[in-house]
Parts: C-alpha cells; sequence; structure tokens
C-alpha cells in the first residue's frame, strides 16, 4: 500500500490518501478526511470504473472504458461546514472528475445525495477521433439514506447509467458523518448485499462424506462478452460459464447468466483482461498473455464471490496453461471443458471461443479447435468412409450373386 499525506484541504484539515493497487488497471480507492482537532470526519474506500460511448468523425460511435486510476487526486475533498455538506471530490487521468456529494438528514440519517462525472474529448489519447470535442458532465441523482452512526457498504456491483456514460461501483465502504473520529463497525448494506440468493449450495441429507457431490446442472446460458479500448474492440469472449465450487465441504455448481452479467476489461500487448461481476460475483478475471511472441494462452484466473453464509470465497492462480492458439487467431471449443484453477475450484466452459489480441473490425478471426472438437470432426468423415465402404462391398457382392444365377440360367436353357 502507497500513502501519500497532502497539504491541507481548507476547512477539513489534514488530507491522507492511500491508493491501493488491486487487479489489472482496477484499483481500490481509500480516503481519510481529518478536521481541524485532526479526528477523522469521513471516511471512503471503493472500486470504480467507467465506460464512455462516444460519436466519431467518420460518424461512428465508439465506446472506452476508463479503470486506470492510479495517479487519483482529491483537490476539492472537505468533510463539510455549517453551509455545505461533505464531498468527495476526485480527479484523474486527463480531465476526468468525480465528485459525490452528502447531506445530513434531520432524521439521525444521512443521504449520499448526488454523483458527477465529468470527461473532456479534448485528451487526444482517450478519444483521438472524438466529433465533438470539450467538457461533457453527467449527473445522477442517488439519494440513499443511511442512519447516521452507521457505515454504508455494499460489496456488490452498483451500476449508473445515463446519456453515453456508465459508472460501475464496487466493494463501496463509506460514512459520510464519522461521530468522535471513529469509524463505525455497524454496517448499513445495500439493497444487493442483503439478496444475495443466486448461489445455492447442495446440502447432504444423508450421511455426511467428506465432500457433498452437486446434483446435475443444466447446461448455462452462452453469453457474449467484449472488451473495447480506444483502438475499437480489443477483446471478444463467447462462452457458457458453470462454476463447481468446494467450500466447507459443501459442493455447489452455479450458472453464470449472462443478462445479469457485467463485463469489463483491459488490453495490453502481452496481456489481455476480461472481468465478470454481478450481485453475487465481485469479480471473476480471466487474464490472457503472450508466449513465444506467436501464441496466446490463458494464464490467470481470479475470483472472489459471496457465498449464501455470508461468506467470501476467494480463489486465483496465476500458473494456468489453458486456450491456446496462434496470434491473430481465435480459440474455439464447442464440447465442455473444464479449467482447473485449484482443488476447490473448476470452470466448466460450454461453446466457447476466445480472441484476446489482435481483433480486426470487431470480428472473430480463423479459429483454432480444441482437440474434442478436431476428434469429433475427425470421426464424421471417417465413419462416412467406413459406411460408403460398407455399401460399396454390399453393392458388389450382390452384383456377382446376380451374374452368378444369370449363368446358371443360361446353361439350363
Amino acid at each position: 500500500m502507497v500513502c501519500f499525506r497532502l497539504a491541507p484541504v481548507p476547512g477539513s484539515g489534514l488530507l491522507l490518501l492511500c491508493l491501493v493497487l488491486g487487479a489489472v488497471s482496477s484499483y481500490a480507492l481509500e480516503l481519510n478526511l481529518t478536521d481541524s482537532e485532526n479526528a477523522t470526519c469521513l471516511y471512503a474506500k471503493w472500486q470504480m470504473n467507467f465506460t464512455i460511448r462516444y460519436e466519431t468523425t467518420d460518424k461512428h460511435n465508439k465506446t472506452v472504458t476508463i479503470s486506470d486510476l492510479g495517479a487519483a487526486k482529491y483537490n476539492g475533498s472537505s468533510c463539510g461546514d455549517d453551509q455545505n455538506g461533505p464531498k468527495i471530490a476526485v480527479q484523474f487521468g486527463s480531465g476526468f472528475s468525480w465528485i459525490v456529494n452528502f447531506t445530513e438528514e434531520e432524521t439521525s440519517s444521512y443521504s449520499i445525495d448526488s454523483i458527477s462525472f465529468s470527461y473532456n474529448t479534448n485528451d487526444s489519447t482517450t478519444f483521438p477521433d472524438a466529433k465533438e470535442k470539450g467538457v461533457f458532465t453527467v449527473s445522477d441523482r442517488v439519494a440513499v439514506r443511511v442512519p447516521l452512526n452507521d457505515i454504508f457498504r455494499c460489496n456488490s456491483l452498483l451500476t449508473l447509467g445515463k446519456n453515453d456514460v456508465v459508472q460501475h461501483y464496487w466493494d463501496v465502504h463509506v460514512q459520510a458523518f464519522v461521530q468522535n473520529g471513529t469509524v463505525s463497525t455497524k454496517e448499513f448494506l445495500c439493497d444487493k448485499d442483503k439478496t444475495l440468493t443466486t448461489v445455492v449450495p447442495i446440502v447432504p441429507t444423508t450421511v455426511p462424506s467428506p465432500t457433498t457431490t452437486p446434483s446435475p446442472k443444466e447446461k448455462p446460458e452462452v453469453g457474449s462478452y467484449s472488451v473495447v479500448n480506444s483502438n475499437g474492440t480489443c477483446l471478444l469472449a463467447t462462452m457458457g460459464l458453470q462454476l463447481n465450487i468446494t467450500h466447507d465441504k459443501v459442493a455447489s455448481v452455479i450458472n453464470i447468466n449472462p443478462n445479469t452479467t457485467n463485463f469489463t476489461g483491459s488490453c495490453h500487448p502481452q496481456t489481455a483482461l476480461l472481468r465478470l461481476s454481478s450481485s453475487s460475483v465481485k469479480y471473476l478475471d480471466f487474464v490472457f498473455a503472450v508466449k513465444n511472441e506467436n501464441r496466446f494462452y490463458l494464464k490467470e484466473v481470479n475470483i472472489s464471490m459471496y457465498l449464501v453464509n455470508g461468506s467470501v470465497f476467494s480463489i486465483a492462480n496465476n500458473n494456468l496453461s489453458y486456450w491456446d492458439a496462434p496470434l491473430g487467431s481465435s480459440y474455439m471449443c464447442n464440447k465442455e471443458q473444464t479449467v482447473s484453477v485449484s482443488g476447490a475450484f473448476q470452470i466448466n466452459t460450454f461453446d466457447l471461443r476466445v480472441q484476446p489480441f489482435n481483433v480486426m473490425e470487431g470480428k472473430y478471426s480463423t479459429a483454432e479447435e480444441c482437440s474434442a472438437d478436431s476428434d469429433l470432426n475427425f470421426l464424421i468423415p471417417v465413419a462416412v468412409g467406413v459406411a460408403l465402404g460398407f455399401l460399396i462391398i454390399v453393392v458388389f457382392i450382390s452384383y456377382m450373386i446376380g451374374r452368378r444365377k444369370s449363368r446358371t440360367g443360361y446353361q439350363s436353357v
């Protein structure tokens, strides 16, 4: 963790800011504001990213994801005074700014009042071909009311969408009116954290065994996912996902529903990330890498999700070797495959196709098939050949028998 102690913020004392480096192109922000007596008056910790759609000079729509907040500044953040409520102000990148305002209510509570986000399309690196240049701002009324002595918590993914901007927030912890300088340990949960019901473990009903076996589950629905950067679509993935989890000797099978799954990611010359998330899955990361300068493969899988008992299930493995294919092509496997992340976590994939590098015009390149599909394709012509050969033999035998009978008939005459 890297900490910075900045100059005093007018009206709010010292500002202590800590940036905790998270997964690839993802940062957890932690902010601790103190008053003139050096007592904490506002505390916040959260993660966020932004997806912006804009029109290009050739009249096409392009989408860019802003997720690198590593150089964020907090100028203008304040604990508030008699005239104004507390405020968190964040500046990052080239002309991006984000502000959230809080208001104290008369009923021993406070509200997360409004959130605004501004971006500057004059930034030629992020918006190289934007048709309209200038600073654009979107504002959303949130109006979430929290008891004054509680800390608001929302580990689930929250999404705000307005105009051409989609804002994603997760792992949110905030208390805007800290009492007596001590951050509360009493949590006020968002609605999504209260209703985590998508994961259903199979509980043993007979004599307990070391590990229960989950009941068979239907084939998961296939979802289509993509990652877009300033150059256009840079990663494509189509797949049905089924998670196999063993936790406290209880096995669970969970199908990922693409209709309720959010996705984001990042693309770099040597690595690419696809991140999926939902109300119960904090993140499911697929990290791809280049090897030998001419092939790609799935190198890493990370997951963190909530179980029905409230516990967090987290597994990471950065030493995998799946879905290997040449650069410039895609990898395809229609048959069911299993990615073994650990002894406690496996992923079954169905109708899989991925291309994490060198995507052209937003379309898949020629696919390299998995061995399971290749074996099937090989058997089909073999079976047809065998059947055709058998048919030829039958026809030949029938012909010989018919000819022999004809000769016998002539001899009788």
